[in-house]
């Protein structure tokens, strides 16, 4: 069952995803036009307007801003962690593959955060939970990636435990509680992205871990210039991950997998 609704997320986010989705509409509304459709119209101005609002409005921001500020970090560092656990998504593992070299993307924060944390915490252990994460791939995992990289940044072999199986962020929960097997009264901290920290947090408190949140790889602000500095692609990549991210939230409450659709501290 797992299995299905995991190729069922991937296949059915292809043509919902906004800017396909719009993209489609737009194509639709205007052969419908072509062919003396006049309420073709209303597709077509729905499609190019998605762009407009997209172009004109930092939906983006506003998307993911709830999501970012949810759960904060600790006003003060720990003195004493147990563990990180770090949740894939930052790592590239088929250029990996193909290049030879780690490649990251833009969330690389969750690589780069927990190796100074490790730094300042020798008694730490580092967790990487993430296998193969697409329909698509080859014989790399991301922990496989997650390996190569930390060893490069001179993180010490016998501090890295992966999880190598993990599709999504409920198996990221579930098989990393159980690879780590955290005791009564260590501390643990789970580093990924800040607008993805609420989903991450519902689903590791259901599954019976209850971890501090580390949130990493912001990309909101409350400034004018951090509304309108990015690019149109970079836009519309961003409103798609946070929208992406609240139908996630309401999709694991349905199946269970969360206590909450909107997970708070």
């Amino acid at each position: 069952m797992q299995d299905i609704t995991y190729v069922l997320s991937k296949l059915l986010w292809l043509p919902a995803r906004p800017g396909t989705a719009a993209l489609l509409l737009a194509i639709l509304g205007l052969a419908l036009m072509w062919r003396g459709r006049r309420w073709g119209r209303w597709p077509l101005l729905a499609g190019l307007g998605f762009y407009v609002a997209l172009l004109a409005l930092p939906l983006h921001q506003w998307v993911q801003l709830p999501l970012e500020e949810r759960f904060p970090r600790p006003a003060t560092e720990p003195a004493h962690i147990d563990g990180i656990v770090v949740l894939g998504g930052a790592v590239e593992q088929n250029l990996t593959e193909a290049r030879g070299l780690p490649a990251l993307n833009g969330a690389a924060e969750r690589m780069t955060e927990p190796v100074a944390l490790l730094r300042r915490h020798p008694e730490a252990k580092l967790l990487f939970t993430g296998g193969q994460g697409s329909l698509l791939h080859g014989g790399m995992t991301e922990a496989d990636v997650a390996r190569e990289l930390w060893l490069s940044l001179g993180v010490p072999a016998d501090r890295i435990i992966l999880e190598t199986a993990a599709r999504n962020t409920h198996e990221n929960a579930v098989l990393s509680l159980a690879l780590a097997a955290p005791k009564p009264g260590e501390t643990w901290l789970l580093v990924t992205s800040a607008s993805h920290m609420p989903r991450s947090m519902g689903v590791f408190r259901h599954a019976g871990w209850q971890i501090t949140p580390w949130p990493v790889n912001y990309r909101t602000g409350h400034t004018v210039a951090v509304w309108y500095d990015a690019s149109f692609p970079v836009r519309l990549g961003e409103f798609e991950w946070g929208l992406k991210e609240w139908i996630g939230l309401l999709a694991y409450r349905l199946m269970g997998r969360t206590g909450a659709v909107f997970p708070a501290p």
